[in-house]
């Protein structure tokens, strides 16, 4: 066996499942090295069935004392149960759906069982424990990995091929950590590091393993980062001709915020300095990003080029489209818009004007990457809430440039905190606009249990009348995700039918057509319906400042992060706006959380705060930040771990800033791999 053996080779993986794990990104005895697991049950502690703790799944050594026996208890349902005894007492057995179990576990024989053991008056129970015979144990006695399934691939499937491709090839896996920085962060060998992060000795070894792979993939991200700030650096880039702030401030209706101002100069620096802006401004909802984005388009216009400004939704594209063109009229700019549900006709015309130069700012969806769209000089593109686009669709984008790379400017209402900020948006400088204008009110915040829930009505039916319109957030869209969660469909329904019959409830989800969607979600706007049902697809949504009430149904189901997204949909008209959490999840940690939520509407203090409690995974789903894939690093849990590799990158790049050594030529390769959709970073 060898690192490039194929998986369909082992015994036991026909074409169906070779199929299954190639979905996992697994072919070969490699790639399932490499594929760690996202978490561990420690099975290493045996218990006599006695003294087994109730609370929390462990393992037990027993003889199954009497022959299982199979009953059917409705179509569909089989119990297969037996009784099993130690030396210190006795336990019955349950297993749903499982009628192999009546062959699998012998009479008299012993087997150690992992599962939940549960008291029930004095006799104990367990249900669907995972076993094995006690002479062959290969997964019980031990710290078992959990990986990461899908159809078809079962937990046990893979332990049983990674155990025979770790003791076959763990030694075959390069080393490509240069020596000296193995050292000199006193990191295991990467033979240790495999061993043990599949199937680690005890905690103290899965730690070592962990910290090994940890730092060595956040140590190349922070080398491939480094590659991208310098390429950028040697970029050459358009030259806009610096014009006085005060001229652009005398088209905006409002005073400016300090931090809207310092953004404006730090653009105004960045696309006079002869190489291409690439610039994150990153602002709560309300901290006035569109004027910014403004600016930045003024000042390509009298430095005579265009911009295309590209937005997630037609709605929102629409939305920035009227306040752009209302802010620019005034000053010559011509603003256009190409979105996918424009006519044939249309599309044409936009596309015409925007060749000919004639439109100096084009706002789009995906629609401006389309083929076909040409621009005259582009020499701006402003992407808005730039981790649901990544870094290829930017590319993609910047692309229709002729000649010189243009300015990129990114704007994001996602609080991240700083330390994650300059790592994810390695390839960009960070602003952050921590300033809200004045005399806009915060949103009262308000967390309240089950027994309130005919109050809370009352309070939604009150802003109903005075002219208002309400918002009401649900986890789930169908009823069977989760029993005790609020489903859109049929809370809509209910909502129309039983509790507000005399008012306009519409609903929205995901799983609607995009046309659909926008369909409702202009309705809304227009002021045609009272109560939106929704999923969390408001969340990057619509200007709707008539809006001035949230409720979140089941909030304990969000993480904070998403919870402030979904109240900076209201409080954005002259109104005092509120948003109330409804959750009846009793839990300490859960209350205090929540609590937490309504006591500020600082972003960045909350987005601090998801990340001590929830890691990253709530602020980009997978892969939406453009950032290459992490194995094994957490960006949240780790940020020590990242402050060290990011320190050793520097230093080494600093030696040998091509990583041409021989030393270092391992660590280049993995940089390439890494980094394999932005290849053109080493050039």
């Amino acid at each position: 066996m060898t690192l490039e053996t194929g998986l369909e080779t082992f015994s036991g993986i026909g074409p169906a499942r070779a199929r299954a794990l190639k979905k996992l990104g697994l072919e070969t005895v490699g790639d399932l090295l490499t594929y760690w697991p996202r978490d561990y049950e420690d099975r290493s502690k045996i218990y006599p069935i006695q003294e087994a703790p109730t609370e929390e799944p462990c393992c037990v050594s027993a003889l199954v004392a009497d022959m299982p026996t199979t009953s059917r208890v409705r179509k569909g349902l089989t119990l297969t149960k037996c009784r099993i005894v130690d030396g210190s007492g006795s336990a019955n057995v349950t297993f749903f759906n499982q009628e192999y179990v009546r062959q699998a576990l012998v009479h008299g024989e012993s087997y150690i069982f992992y599962g939940k053991i549960e008291a029930v008056g004095r006799h104990r129970q367990l249900t669907n424990p995972v076993f094995e015979r006690e002479d062959r144990a290969r997964f019980t006695g031990r710290i078992m990995p959990v990986y990461p399934l899908t159809a078809g691939v079962s937990n046990n499937l893979l332990a049983g091929l990674s155990l025979q491709s770790v003791e076959a090839c763990a030694g075959e896996l390069p080393d490509q950590l240069p020596k000296g920085v193995r050292q000199a962060y006193r990191l295991c060998a990467m033979e240790y590091a495999c061993r043990n992060a599949h199937f680690p000795e005890n905690q103290e070894a899965l730690e070592t393993a962990r910290r090994r792979l940890v730092f060595e993939e956040l140590f190349t991200l922070s080398c491939g980062m480094a590659f991208l700030r310098k390429r950028r650096d040697k970029a050459k880039g358009q030259v806009f001709p610096s014009k006085s702030i005060e001229e652009f401030l005398s088209l905006l209706p409002f005073a400016p915020t300090g931090a809207q101002r310092r953004a404006m100069e730090e653009i105004a620096a960045d696309v006079a300095a002869g190489k291409p802006m690439n610039r994150l401004v990153q602002g709560d909802v309300g901290s006035g990003k569109t004027a910014v984005a403004a600016y930045a388009a003024w000042m390509a216009y009298h430095g005579g080029f265009q911009t295309a400004m590209m937005a997630p939704t037609e709605i929102l594209a629409r939305q920035h489209y009227e306040t752009l063109s209302r802010l620019l009229d005034p000053a010559g700019i011509r603003v256009g818009l190409l979105t996918g549900s424009m006519t044939a006709a249309e599309k044409k015309a936009a596309r015409k004007a925007l060749a000919q130069g004639e439109i100096h700012l084009m706002v789009g969806t995906h629609a401006l990457l389309s083929e076909g769209v040409e621009y005259e000089n582009l020499a701006l593109v402003i992407t808005d809430e730039q981790h649901r686009f990544g870094v290829g669709q930017r590319s993609a984008l910047s692309s229709k440039a002729k000649g010189m790379p243009p300015h990129v400017l990114v704007m994001s209402a996602t609080p991240i905190p700083r330390t994650l900020a300059l790592l994810i948006y390695g390839d960009l400088e960070v602003t952050i606009m921590d300033e809200l204008p004045a005399g806009r009110k915060a949103v009262d915040t308000f967390l309240v249990g089950e027994d309130k829930r005919q109050r809370m009505y009352g309070f939604v039916r009150k802003q109903v009348a005075e002219g208002r319109q309400v918002y009401m957030i649900c986890p789930a869209v169908e009823e069977g995700e989760g029993a005790d969660l609020k489903a859109v469909t049929a809370y809509a329904r209910e909502l129309s039918e039983k509790v507000f019959p005399d008012l306009r409830v519409a609903f929205v989800h995901g799983k609607l057509k995009s046309k659909e969607k926008e369909a409702v979600m202009a309705a809304f706007h227009r002021g045609e319906t009272d109560i939106l049902v929704s999923t969390t697809v408001v969340e990057v949504g619509v200007d709707v400042p008539n809006a001035n009430l949230m409720v979140i149904e089941n909030a304990d189901r969000f993480g904070l992060s998403q919870l402030h997204q979904l109240r900076g949909r209201v409080g954005r008209g002259e109104w005092q706006s509120y948003c109330v959490l409804v959750s009846s999840n009793r839990s300490p940690e859960t209350r205090e959380r929540l609590k937490y939520f309504c006591s500020t509407t600082d972003g960045f203090k909350i987005a601090e705060k998801d990340l001590e409690l929830r890691g990253p995974g709530d602020f980009f789903g997978q892969r939406q930040h453009g950032l290459p894939a992490m194995k094994a690093a957490d960006l949240a849990g780790d940020t020590r771990v990242l402050k060290e590799a990011q320190g050793a990158a520097e230093e080494l790049l600093s030696a040998d800033p091509g990583l041409r050594d021989p030393e270092n030529r391992g660590l280049m390769e993995r940089v390439r791999t890494l980094f394999a959709e932005d290849g053109d970073i080493f050039n």
